[in-house]
């Protein structure tokens, strides 16, 4: 099943308000850090809050938090806000040989497999996203290190003993 952008950037701003620890986050500072428009940011921050997964404050010091412990919003429940999980084939479209009931029957396998895929999501919290996140970020941060601890004269002995075999390659 592919999910809508719109899902990814909930998740992300979801995270986001998990690693303030309490504290609210303004809807401009989401915006800037996670590379998304204020109108998007908005949008999605609303149906979040309408889905007792955000709450929001006005104001000059206001901003959005979550509305539960990051431990206790599982991923499905994210997934059920923001995307319709009522999937139905058409019954009235005219139809050459399949029948009604045909038609019934895979609307039920659908909604077993949808069902299927959330109880997935329901297995795991925004605790466990931000978590891994943080795991994946100072991963990431140790093979830049890696990468930024090779001299640049070793890069260019690379580049030479490189351009040597090229030359003795070519040359034969």
């Amino acid at each position: 099943m592919r999910l809508n952008k719109s899902t990814g950037h909930a998740i992300r701003i979801l995270i986001e308000c998990a690693r303030a620890k309490g504290e609210l986050v303004k809807v401009a500072d989401l915006a800037t850090s996670l590379d998304l428009t204020m109108q998007n940011v908005f949008k999605i921050v609303h149906i979040l809050s309408r889905n007792r997964l955000i709450s929001a404050a006005r104001g000059r010091n206001g901003g959005v938090g979550l509305a539960r412990p990051p431990e206790q919003i599982r991923m499905g429940d994210i997934v059920r806000a923001m995307e319709s999980t009522d999937i139905e084939l058409d019954i009235d479209a005219p139809r050459k040989k399949t029948g009604q009931a045909a038609v019934s029957g895979v609307n039920r396998v659908l909604d077993d497999a949808l069902e299927a895929f959330v109880a997935v999501l329901d297995q795991h919290t925004l605790a466990d996203m931000a978590g891994q996140r943080e795991a994946g970020d100072a991963a990431a941060a140790r093979k830049r290190g890696k990468r930024a601890r090779k001299s640049p004269q070793s890069r260019s002995a690379i580049a030479v003993s490189n351009s040597r075999l090229v030359g003795r390659s070519g040359g034969n």
